[in-house]
């Protein structure tokens, strides 16, 4: 492993499984400090792909102090489909993390995407964000969007909701997804990135002076990254 220094922290890890274990390790910590501090720990993840090992490995973090049922978790975003669709960010971390933890489970809290009326769905959800959440776990896709805020989404301008619906240029297309505000009243973010096809979204995302209009991940800029090998190469052409 090597260890960047960007703006945030920028991890860079050659093998995969060494990413994972200490991206899980650091999620578990930060989760044992919220609830040693305030008593409870209250988080938003992201879906997909790319998270579902971190998942896995998280929920067979074990401590004193991780207390499974004073944990909160919260959905970065949400597709648009029924619940069990294997689209469905809820039945995914539910699926790698709640039901993979041993003992009393967390709290994990559904967007109701399906409904026909999605500006009360996201007004509801916003109803139950807290006013800081303790940690927000971003992606990046190789168009530089996080969560569902995609390059020229009116949702980037959003200051007032904290939750809104938004259009995604790829299936499926409706979503549902948190706003800036709720990124930056985080008291950690977290993002993770991996593959090639990341490389030019991480070094866009990392470069100071981004419209987060066509690079919404720029949000994210002053958090901490977790990149593979293929994700940070052109990190260092940066440098020289």
């Amino acid at each position: 492993m090597s260890e960047k220094r960007v703006t945030g922290t920028v991890y860079v890890f050659d093998a995969h499984a060494v990413l994972v274990e200490h991206l899980a390790t650091d999620i578990a910590q930060s989760l044992c400090d919220a609830i040693i501090e305030r008593g409870a720990a209250q988080v938003a993840l992201s879906g997909g792909k790319s998270p579902a090992p971190v998942y896995r490995a998280l929920a067979r973090c074990t401590g004193p102090n991780l207390d499974w049922s004073k944990v909160e978790i919260f959905l970065a975003d949400e597709r648009c489909v029924p619940v069990g669709d294997e689209a469905s960010n809820y039945r995914m971390i539910e699926e790698n993390l709640v039901m993979g933890i041993d003992g009393p489970r967390p709290t994990l809290h559904r967007m109701r995407s399906e409904a026909s009326d999605l500006e009360a769905a996201a007004d509801d959800y916003a109803a139950r964000l807290p006013e800081s959440l303790d940690l927000v776990l971003l992606g990046c896709g190789s168009d530089c969007h996080t969560a569902s805020l995609f390059p020229g989404s009116p949702a980037i301008d959003e200051e007032r909701y904290l939750v809104v619906p938004a259009d995604s240029p790829v299936p499926p297309p409706r979503r549902v997804t948190i706003t800036p505000p709720v990124i930056q009243a985080a008291r950690s973010c977290f993002v993770l990135a991996t593959g090639g096809d990341k490389a030019r979204a991480v070094l866009v995302g990392l470069t100071p002076g981004q419209d987060v209009r066509q690079v919404p991940v720029a949000l994210a800029r002053d958090g901490d990254w977790y990149l593979d090998a293929a994700a940070a190469e052109l990190l260092s052409d940066a440098d020289d």
